[in-house]
C-alpha cells in the first residue's frame, strides 16, 4: 500500500479514537466538556474572527459557481440573496431561462463558520410565493422556511430577514421549499467550515451541486413536470463546459455534492479509491473507512468524499447511469433513428438489411476550443468527445502545471477587469 494512502487510512481510523476530543466533532455531535468542567459550564472554544477561516481550513471552490458576497454588521454576518429568474448556458449555445439565485444557477456558495451568527435577507423577486429552507441546519423552528408551519410564504417583491447562530459543520445547502419550484433550479451550497480542522486535513476542498433539466427541442425553460431528463449539470454546467477540479500530485483533496433533482447520481471517479467522509448530517465519526470509487448521492442527500491525488493524470468523475453521461439525450438511436428501419426489403430482403443492428448509438461532440479555459490547458486534443452530461475532470497534475493554470487564470481575471 502506498505510505501516502497508508497516512490517509490511519489518519481516518484515528477519528474514532478521538471522538472524546474537540478536535473532530461535526455536526449533530456536540463536544464534551474538558476534565473538571461540568455540562453546565462548558469551557469556551476560542472563537474565530468573523473574516477568516480556522487555521488549517481550506475554502471550498465550487467551479462556474460564485462565493456568495457578505457584510459584517454589529458582529453579524450579513448576506443579501435574491431569487429571481436567472438565463444561463449549459454548453455554448445551449440556454436555459431557469430561477436561480443573485444572478446564478446554482446560486453562489455561502461560506461561513461554525459559531457564527448570520443574517440572510431574501428578496422574492418570482411572480409567486416563495420561501427558503435551510437544508440540515439545527435552528429555530421560525427560521426553518416551511410556508405555513414556521412562516408564512414571502409573496412577489416581499422580504423575509432569516437569523440563526451556526451550532454545527457540514455540507448543507439552502434551497426553495415551495414544491415544483426546486425543479427550476434554486438551490444552492451553505457550507459550514469547522472550528478546528478535521483530521486528517485537506489541502484542497471543492463543491459540486447535481441538477437535471427537461428541455424540449427550442425551448429554454425546463419542463418541471417532466420524470426524464435530457441535460445533467455539474455546478450548472453540463460537460464537457463544466470547469475541472484542478490539484497537485500528492494532495488530500475533498469534494462535496448536494443532491436536489429527481434522480439519485452514483459519482464514480476514475484512477482513484476514496472514502465517504461526511453526509448531509455532518461528519462521519468511524473507523470502519470502506474505500470506495462509486458512491451514491440521493435526493436530498449530500456526501463528502476525501482521497490522496497519488495517482497523475486527467480522471473522470461523473454520474455512472448511461443516460447520464451524454448531452440532448433523444430517442432517435439504434433503429429509431429511421422511420423504415423495422419495414421489409424490396426482393423479400429481411428488415434492417444492410444496416448493423442498434447503430448509432453514441455521437461524441468535438469542441475543445468552444469551451477552452485555463483549467483545460494541456488536456488531450479531442478530450471533449467523452466529456458529457454530468461529467468533470479531477486533474491530478505536477507543480509546474498547477502554476502555470494559476497564472493563466490570474492573467485572465485580470483582462476581465480590465
Amino acid at each position: 500500500m502506498p505510505s501516502n494512502r497508508r497516512s490517509f487510512l490511519q489518519g481516518l481510523a484515528s477519528l474514532a479514537g478521538a471522538a472524546s476530543t474537540q478536535a473532530v466533532y461535526g455536526q449533530h455531535v456536540h463536544p464534551p466538556p474538558p476534565p473538571g468542567t461540568s455540562q453546565g459550564q462548558r469551557a469556551a472554544t476560542p472563537p474565530v474572527p468573523p473574516y477568516a477561516l480556522a487555521s488549517g481550513v481550506v475554502p471550498v471552490v465550487s467551479p462556474d459557481i460564485p462565493d456568495m458576497p457578505w457584510r459584517l454588521e454589529a458582529g453579524v454576518k450579513v448576506f443579501d440573496i435574491r431569487v429571481e429568474h436567472v438565463r444561463t448556458e449549459l454548453v455554448p449555445g445551449r440556454a436555459l431561462d431557469g430561477w436561480g439565485f443573485n444572478g446564478s444557477i446554482p446560486g453562489p456558495t455561502i461560506q461561513v463558520t461554525e459559531g457564527d451568527r448570520v443574517r440572510l435577507n431574501v428578496e422574492n423577486r418570482l411572480p409567486e410565493p416563495f420561501s427558503m429552507h435551510w437544508h440540515g441546519l439545527e435552528i429555530p423552528v421560525d427560521m426553518d422556511g416551511m410556508p405555513g408551519i414556521s412562516q408564512d410564504a414571502i409573496p412577489p417583491d416581499g422580504r423575509f430577514a432569516y437569523e440563526f447562530t451556526l451550532k454545527q459543520n457540514g455540507t448543507c445547502f439552502y434551497h426553495s421549499h415551495m414544491a415544483m419550484q426546486g425543479m427550476m433550479g434554486p438551490i444552492g451550497l451553505f457550507i459550514i467550515h469547522p472550528r478546528r480542522p478535521h483530521s486528517p486535513r485537506v489541502d484542497r476542498d471543492f463543491g459540486l451541486v447535481l441538477q437535471e433539466w427537461a428541455l424540449l427541442p427550442n425551448n429554454t425553460i425546463p419542463n418541471s413536470l417532466a420524470m426524464e431528463f435530457n441535460w445533467l449539470t455539474l455546478n450548472g454546467k453540463s460537460g464537457p463546459a463544466t470547469t475541472p477540479l484542478i490539484v497537485k500530485i500528492g494532495e488530500r483533496v475533498r469534494i462535496r455534492m448536494v443532491n436536489l433533482g429527481m434522480d439519485h447520481h452514483p459519482m464514480h471517479m476514475h484512477g482513484h479509491q476514496f472514502f465517504v467522509t461526511g453526509t448531509e448530517g455532518g461528519r462521519i465519526r468511524t473507523s470502519a473507512v470502506v474505500p470506495e470509487n462509486t458512491v451514491l448521492v440521493g435526493v436530498g442527500q449530500a456526501r463528502d468524499i476525501e482521497f490522496v491525488a497519488d495517482n497523475p493524470g486527467d480522471w473522470h468523475f461523473h454520474c455512472h447511469l448511461p443516460h447520464h453521461m451524454m448531452n440532448q439525450m433523444v430517442p432517435m438511436v439504434g433503429p429509431h433513428l429511421t422511420s423504415e428501419a423495422n419495414t421489409p426489403r424490396p426482393g423479400g430482403s429481411p428488415p434492417n438489411a444492410g444496416m448493423y443492428p442498434g447503430f448509432p448509438q453514441d455521437m461524441p461532440m468535438l469542441m475543445d476550443e468552444r469551451v477552452a479555459k485555463p483549467e483545460t490547458s494541456g488536456l488531450r486534443k479531442g478530450w471533449t468527445a467523452g466529456t458529457m452530461g454530468m461529467m468533470t475532470i479531477v486533474r491530478v497534475v505536477t507543480p509546474e502545471l498547477f502554476d502555470r493554470i494559476q497564472a493563466l487564470k490570474a492573467e485572465q481575471a485580470a483582462k476581465a477587469g480590465a
